[in-house]
């Protein structure tokens, strides 16, 4: 069933909750403001039909010029850790719920728009967004989306004339995001610190009554640790993953942790070049406490932020036992996803080291993360001589030390018994060709800021298939130049 956007179904759940949980904004509109990117396949989960982008009542819904019939837009409070810091009250500083639409599968989606301008949270910021960081958000949730990993939806980009001063001035825009829920971290952890247990017991039990039913039948105590074991395990799951695929979060604030396990609050985040563990992608970020290598020590440490919160509720000991099963779900996943990118289905001792020795590899080299793996994909290490191989060899500087562990590679696989394209095509399948390098949003928003965004949809329907071979877009597979090795993302990206 297709929808208008006057007949779009809104169930406010969120509203239910007392008005000190937020506070009801009206959004300020850009000025001049125009549709740059739409994207339909977030349309389809809303049931809004694609051609209602073409209406110039579209952008007057978004942009706050007309009231959407049955939103009740809001901006959340909520607080947070901040490299490592407690910061009392944040909030929707620049971001508002219109509201919570309800699609034909039951589905249950939050209208969010990003950049609305300010709220009672905004503090000292002016409640904008650019459209340089609207549009690394609208392509990174994408991306994300497109390589299987739990994240927030991008619905479009609206951009304006209107100025916004960052480290220099830009244009302002909006985003409108999707999730099933914008709740985080932090949501628990205003309450806890102003010492109102009740609400923290509130808010828990809504979003149990949302996304856990299943526990709403326990007693407080069991009810509450179950619930902190969904989110202990969907978050090391949703790491994992990150960490497979060479995704660094850049700000991993317990206010950007989403209480359901999703890719939040893409703000300087980037995809590994060359392989680098303490790859930091946020210039920001002088001390390195948010390098990719640090992401699986930094959800844990957030999730013992979120755990605290419950004390009033579950015994100490049982909250660290649920901290404790981090490590074992995080490892699990790791490796599970980090064999199969290795071509090995069932799992023998010693895997554990062949994957550390192709890692160290890597990192020596500097060798390409992306290509490299997805270069593995095509080799043929039976066959020493083997033009893949070389293919692979070529990302390296030491060839000899490639060869050598190819060799040992090659006599793994031998164990697994399976013909080499019947491996190649499944390694193809988990090794992307396509992720969102930095350059490549880079050429996306310069060309936008001129006005040209087609750039920004070829390169949105490259990403929407990474595993695929795209003859035709191969360019979008190649390593950074060097002007693009050393772009510099920062918070207010």
């Amino acid at each position: 069933m297709s929808r208008t956007l006057e007949t779009l179904v809104f169930d406010n759940t969120y509203t239910t909750l007392p008005e000190d949980y937020y506070s009801r904004v009206a959004p300020t509109p850009l000025r001049s403001a125009r549709l740059v990117a739409f994207n339909p396949e977030a349309a389809a989960l809303l049931d809004l039909d694609p051609s209602e982008a073409a209406r110039p009542d579209f952008v007057a819904y978004f942009n706050g010029e007309k009231a959407l019939p049955g939103a009740e837009p809001l901006a959340a409070l909520y607080a947070g850790h901040q490299f490592g810091v407690y910061v009392p009250q944040l909030g929707d500083g620049r971001a508002l719920l219109l509201g919570e639409v309800r699609n034909v599968r039951g589905e249950k989606w939050d209208l969010q728009l990003k950049g609305s301008g300010r709220t009672p949270y905004s503090r000292m910021g002016d409640g904008r967004a650019v459209l340089r960081s609207t549009i690394r958000e609208y392509l990174g949730s994408e991306a994300m989306h497109a390589l299987g990993i739990p994240t927030t939806r991008a619905l479009c980009v609206i951009g304006s004339d209107e100025p916004v001063y960052r480290e220099t001035v830009e244009q302002g825009a909006l985003l409108v995001r999707l999730a099933p829920t914008h709740v985080r971290f932090g949501s628990f952890e205003v309450f806890f610190h102003r010492r109102r247990p009740a609400d923290v017991a509130r808010l828990a039990d809504y979003v149990i009554g949302q996304f856990f039913p299943e526990l709403q039948a326990l007693g407080e105590e069991d009810r509450f640790a179950a619930f902190l074991q969904e989110v202990v395990n969907r978050t090391a799951r949703l790491v994992a993953q990150w960490q497979a695929v060479g995704f660094a979060h850049g700000v991993l604030n317990t206010d950007n942790m989403s209480i359901l396990g999703l890719t939040l609050d893409y703000g300087p985040f980037g995809f590994l070049d060359d392989y680098d563990p303490q790859f930091i992608c946020n210039h920001s970020d002088v001390t390195g406490r948010y390098a990719f290598n640090q992401q699986p020590g930094i959800a844990l440490w957030n999730l013992r932020c979120l755990a605290q919160t419950f004390l009033t509720w579950v015994p100490r000991e049982r909250l660290v036992d649920s901290l404790n099963a981090f490590r074992d779900v995080f490892f699990d996943e790791y490796e599970r996803l980090m064999f199969a990118k290795l071509g090995l289905r069932h799992p023998q001792p010693g895997d554990a080291e062949l994957l550390a020795d192709w890692l160290e590899l890597l990192a020596q080299n500097r060798a390409d993360y992306t290509l490299a793996f997805r270069r593995l994909s095509e080799t043929v290490p039976e066959d020493p001589v083997h033009p893949a191989n070389a293919r692979l060899q070529d990302l390296f500087v030491d060839r000899e030390a490639v060869a050598a562990w190819l060799a040992k590679y090659g006599l793994r696989l031998a164990q697994e018994g399976v013909p080499s394209p019947e491996r190649q095509a499944r390694m193809r399948s988990v090794n992307p060709k396509y992720v969102l390098r930095n350059y490549l949003a880079q050429i996306a928003i310069e060309r936008a800021g001129e006005g040209d965004f087609s750039e920004l949809e070829r390169l949105l329907t490259v990403l929407r298939q990474p595993y695929a071979e795209q003859p035709e877009a191969a360019r979008y597979a190649e390593p950074p130049p060097d002007w693009g090795r050393r772009l510099e993302i920062s918070c207010s990206s």
